[in-house]
């Protein structure tokens, strides 16, 4: 199945300054497939080595670090005669051995001519504890689940996901593409974006399987929980896991430690949150009391909410059931939109059209009790409040509080209505909030 970070992996390999791959991002996003996909089309052949399936391939990193016969040595044992600029060499599971990682430094320092791109379903906890080699010396580049944008393409739509990608103004789509849509983002809504349920749903529908096939991916996850975590560590990072579908479910969807357990504290849970994030297994989204630029140096460290990487997984944990998906809008409106912002929270990091904006953090604005906007994003010295609304209500009174309050250029809401603007307020059907910000002033 396509995906559009293909592009990003062909910009690295023509790059001029192009230094050694690093591929981020959960397990079973579809990092090695990708990996191996590029291999086989844009060179001669590839080497590939697991750490995890091979811990044995440590040795050929030990001691003294000389790029040369380690290519010499990894070419006999793996029987691939390894090529400077022909061949790509996958270092999969890197994050299993740290010396191949500071390695990496000196194949960018003597042997940049060879092309190596690492990879790991782990390897945001390495880097997020420790860095074994130099900043500057490796590219990093993160993969997500599939987009909607991408679903659509994969699902055979991919003329009606140009025809809305090309989208440049407000004007509204075409009543029969816009209702077309939105059944495709139910469905969305319900397969996610991990590439194993998308090719099952491909296969023959099955919306039973696509759930067992979730079931299994994050029974996985709780593998890992036990298996890179300490035994009193991995009860921590659990109970936060299954505490994030529960709170997104409620009205005010801030992470509250108390709804993991009674007598939870931060101080308790810290390194557990800090765990899933770096993980790529939730996406964390600060809160802004005033709403100035940098948003990073307003951010309060200790109020914030905690998405899930797929919206997908999301419905397993909640145990939503297929019934949902032909049962009007009620998928968008359960659980107080706690689908619907997930959604927007996933869209806005994987950054799915335009890349310019692509997040490292998300954040969002509440004033009290009084109002909260959903993400305020900040783009060319600019600030964009987006409230996301789970329905096609043309409330907008946070949006509206936010406006008097700051007086921004332009508010936007995402919402199940159609492409449209009033003055200098843009509204994006969910479907389209990969868009956002469309509207620049």
């Amino acid at each position: 199945m396509k995906r559009d970070f293909y592009n990003e992996l062909l910009q690295w390999k023509q790059s001029n300054t192009r230094k050694p791959l690093i591929l981020k991002g959960a397990r079973q996003v579809g990092k090695t497939y990708i990996l191996k996909e590029f291999g086989k089309k844009e060179y001669t052949n590839t080497a590939y080595f697991n750490f995890e399936e091979d811990p044995g391939l440590n040795i050929f990193f030990s001691g003294r670090i000389q790029p040369e016969k380690i290519i010499e040595r990894l070419s006999i044992y793996s029987e691939v005669r390894i090529l400077p600029q022909k061949t790509l060499i996958i270092f999969d599971e890197v994050q299993n051995s740290p010396e191949t990682l500071t390695a990496l430094k000196y194949f960018n320092e003597k042997a940049n001519r060879y092309h190596i791109a690492a990879a790991g379903s782990l390897l945001g906890l390495k880097l997020g504890h420790s860095a074994p080699f130099p900043v500057g010396k490796v590219t990093f580049l993160n993969l997500y689940p599939f987009t909607f944008a991408e679903y659509l393409e994969a699902v055979g739509k991919k003329m009606l996901r140009e025809y809305l990608q090309n989208k440049k103004d407000f004007e509204p789509l075409p009543t029969v593409f816009h209702e077309e849509l939105i059944d495709f983002l139910k469905m969305y809504f319900f397969t996610g974006g991990m590439p194993e349920a998308i090719k099952s749903y491909l296969e023959d529908k099955n919306l039973k399987k696509i759930r067992q096939i979730q079931a299994d991916i994050l029974s996985t996850y709780l593998h890992d929980f036990s298996k890179h975590t300490s035994k009193s560590e991995a009860v921590r990072v659990t109970d936060a896991w299954y505490a994030i579908p529960g709170q997104l479910a409620k009205e005010n969807k801030k992470f509250k430690y108390s709804e993991i357990s009674k007598n939870a504290r931060a101080r308790d849970y810290h390194e557990a949150i800090r765990w899933l994030v770096d993980a790529g297994l939730v996406y964390k989204s600060y809160n802004i009391k005033t709403p100035k630029l940098p948003l990073s140096g307003y951010k309060e460290d200790n109020i914030f909410k905690l998405y899930l990487l797929d919206i997908g997984l999301l419905g397993a944990l909640l145990n939503i059931s297929a019934r949902t998906i032909v049962e009007g809008n009620r998928l968008f409106s359960g659980y107080n939109g706690a689908f619907t912002e997930n959604y927007a929270a996933q869209e806005l990091m994987a950054g799915a059209l335009y890349r310019d904006v692509h997040m490292k953090e998300l954040y969002y604005w509440s004033s009290g009790s009084a109002a909260e906007v959903d993400f305020i994003v900040q783009y060319d010295e600019r600030l964009y409040p987006l409230e996301v609304k789970a329905g096609t209500s043309r409330r907008k009174t946070s949006l509206k509080y936010f406006g008097e309050k700051y007086s921004p250029q332009v508010l936007s809401r995402a919402t199940l209505l159609n492409f449209k603007q009033e003055k200098n307020l843009c509204n994006y059907p969910l479907y389209g909030v990969d868009h956002f910000p469309l509207f620049r002033t």
